[in-house]
Parts: C-alpha cells; structure tokens; sequence
C-alpha cells in the first residue's frame, strides 16, 4: 500500500469508529478513561524508556534545553498525564447536553407548534498535528474520546517512540473497558507527506487542529480541505502600567517569563508606561537578568539601562520560546493596547495595574483570546481554567477561542418534534 492508500483507511477506520463512540454512554467513556490512566501508570517505566532514546537523538541534533523539556518525560510527568485522564474522566460529559429548547407558537405569525431542542454532539473525527510535546498525546486523545470524537494523531518526529508508547498504553488499557478500535490512532511515519494526506481527507475528517510553530500552521493551511482551528504561536505581552504595584509586577514578570520558558502561554515582550519606565525598569533587568535572560529593548529602554541589547522589527513578533525577552516604553494603556494589537499573535496579555480606568482599556480593547488583569499569562491552560486537559489554546475565533476543553470538541444540532405539520 502506498502512503495515501494508509492514511485514508486510517480515516476510513476514524470514521467507522466515531459512529460507535457517538453510542457509548458517559459511564462507560468514564470507566475506559479510568482504564488508559492505569495503564499509563503500569506502562511508566516503558514509556520513560522510549522517551530516554528520543532524548538522546533530541540532544545529538542539538534541541535547545527548552524544546528538550517539552520533550522530557519523568515520572511525576507521567502521572500528571494519568491524573490528566482522571480528571477528564470526572468532569461533565457534553455530549447529549441540551442547549435549549422551545416550542413555536401554533397561531400568530409563522405558527407550527414545533417543538425544538438544539443539543450537543461530537464533531465525529479529528486530526491533531503537533509538536515535541508527548503529553499532548494523551491530552488529544483523552478529550476527544470524553467528546465521542475518533481522532488521528500525528506527533514530531522528535518524539514519535514516546508517543506511540502512549498511545499503545492507552488503547490497551482502554480495550479492557471496550474503547472500540481505531478511536485512537497514531501516524507513525516522519514523512512530511503524511500530513498533507491528513489534511486532504474531505469526507473522512471533519476538523484538523494543528499544534506547532508557525511554518507547520502556514503548511497546513495551504495543503487543507478539511476546516482548521488554528493554535497558533504565542506573542505574549505584560504591560506595566504608572499605576501597577511595581513588586507586584516583578513577580508576575519573573514568573510568566521563567517558570517555563518554552510554552505558549509564557510571555516574549513587556511594555512599560513611561511614567514609571526609570524606577522600574532597572530593577526588572537586574531580577531577569539573575535569571539568566537575554533582554532587548527599544531606543527609550536602552537610554534608561544601555547594556540592553537593541531591537530589531523581527523581534516584536518574535515567539522566543526561550530566556529572551523584549521591552518597550510606551506613553499610555492606549498606546499598549495599539501596540499589543498590532504585534500579539492573540492568544495572552496582561496588564499590571491597580487604576480601573486602565484596567478597563486594556480588557475592553486588547484582541485576544486570554486578557488578564494583574495575574500571569502562565494560567492559559485547561487545567487551570477547570476544563481537565486540553487540546490547545485556539488564537482563531470560529468555533473555538482559548483553551479548547470538552464543549469546544463538540458541535450541535436541532432535534424538531411535531404532530403533522406541513408548511404552508
């Protein structure tokens, strides 16, 4: 069989599979999910395994020690996953859930007598394409199984051992509990040519949601004909304002940009106000730079502190993924807000500040799926939000905005109840 002959029988599987899901009840999709988690924990030493040798070959083609921790599986990673499964498991099944439901009037204008109930329901098959990060296997397939979605999954090549070790776990611990075959599957192959097939398969998938960087997103839209929600780079900004409480503002710095560099939702660029920009911004380079980051800044930062590096245009839009960061002075929340607009990928900005007047611009006219007032633009996850695992966090707006939980897998549709009638 040729690469084409494979991918398609996967979405001819996919598809086969998602119409037996769409009649599992939510206790049964409980006890399977309970199921892949123990098994995950049984499989934790083979898992960890195949992920050493993905290490190894990560460090051999010179992965940078940020991607090389998105790519690391521990112990204690593994039983995040696990415990990722349980809570999934634990939180409401959307599927089914009414949305609303009305009776038309049977007299006046327009009279029927129907009754209407819009309800959820699952989207059917999804593709998800991503990166180094193997815990987004299990996530993927977690949430779209609690959904009664099919789904394909195709990780980077960097950590395709770790991935299938997760997902052979999680089938087989799901089969004991009758997890139907082929709702989970995993594209094994490196070949780039492999995602273009995904991608093409009108008719077999209904949704693709790719995970990565900017050059597999742009791939992927040109090459599809299948809708994409996009989880697109993260650009995200912390703007200081004149009235922010400045130990305050450090901390959360500090923290959305150093806890855990290489992830979305850390920040690349910070905006000071300019009333407050040389008090400041000495002590923010002094705390960033113990912990070992790289600053840039604009003309107005390096008149203030000149041993920061200058920027260039490329910086502003610039998704580091490292211990680099960039600094602006701007003169208002206004200007923060144009400028946030203009550079943010839309996906999480804050703003630090304790006058309401700002706070207010800066959620009312910042465009961005996650606005945050005086916390860390580290919180944009599922888990943080309560929604168990996640898929990713959406920067498109149709259908889906930010964290992707359990109802933004699922779609709806009308179910009408009548007794005869016919339009006239």
């Amino acid at each position: 069989m040729t690469l084409h002959d494979d991918i398609v029988a996967m979405g001819q599987r996919a598809l086969a599979a998602s119409r037996q899901l769409a009649l599992l009840s939510a206790r049964r999709k409980n006890g399977i999910l309970q199921s892949m988690a123990d098994q995950l924990i049984s499989d934790s030493p083979r898992i960890q395994q195949e992920n050493a040798a993905n290490m190894e070959a990560g460090r051999q083609a010179g992965l940078s020690s940020a991607l090389l921790d998105r790519l690391q599986l521990t112990s204690a990673r593994i039983e995040a996953m696990a415990q990722g499964l349980r809570e999934v498991a634990a939180l409401p099944d959307p599927v089914g859930r009414v949305i609303r439901r009305w009776t038309r009037p049977s007299g006046g204008v327009r009279p029927s007598g129907l009754q209407i109930v819009k309800r959820r329901v699952p989207i059917g098959v999804i593709g998800i394409i991503y990166e180094s990060r193997p815990n987004v296997t299990a996530d993927a397939a977690a949430l779209c199984f609690k959904t009664s979605n099919a789904v394909i999954l195709r990780g980077g090549k960097e950590a395709t051992r770790s991935n299938s070790a997760i997902v052979q776990a999680m089938t087989t611990g799901g089969a004991r509990k009758g997890l139907p075959a082929d709702a989970i599957q995993f594209i094994q192959t490196h070949d780039h040519e492999a995602i273009r097939e995904l991608v093409q398969l009108e008719g077999l998938v209904d949704l693709v949601i790719p995970r990565g960087g900017e050059a597999l997103i742009r791939a992927v839209m040109e090459q599809t004909k299948v809708p994409v929600i996009k989880h697109y780079k993260g650009v995200c900004h912390v703007f200081v304002d004149e009235s922010a409480d400045p130990d305050m503002a450090l901390a959360i710095i500090e923290n959305a940009k150093c806890q855990r560099p290489g992830v979305c939702n850390a920040i690349e660029k910070v905006l000071i106000h300019e009333a407050i920009a040389g008090s400041f911004l000495p002590r923010m380079v002094e705390r960033l730079q113990a912990r070992g980051v790289e600053l840039r800044g604009d003309e107005a930062a390096r008149r203030i502190v000149a041993t920061i590096k200058a920027t260039t245009e490329e910086d502003w839009t610039a998704e580091y993924l490292g211990l680099i960061l960039t600094i602006g002075i701007v003169p208002s929340a206004k200007a923060a807000v144009e400028h946030i607009n203009r550079y943010s990928s839309h996906h999480s900005d804050a703003i630090i500040a304790a006058s309401a007047t700002a706070q207010k611009i800066f959620t009312d006219e910042v465009d961005s799926a996650c606005v945050y007032v005086n916390a860390s633009t580290r919180f944009t996850d599922g888990r943080e939000f309560g929604m168990g695992a996640e898929i990713g966090i959406s920067t498109d707006k149709l259908h889906a905005r930010g964290p992707m939980g359990l109802e933004e897998l699922t779609t709806y549709k009308y179910v009408i109840h009548g007794t005869g009638q016919v339009r006239k």
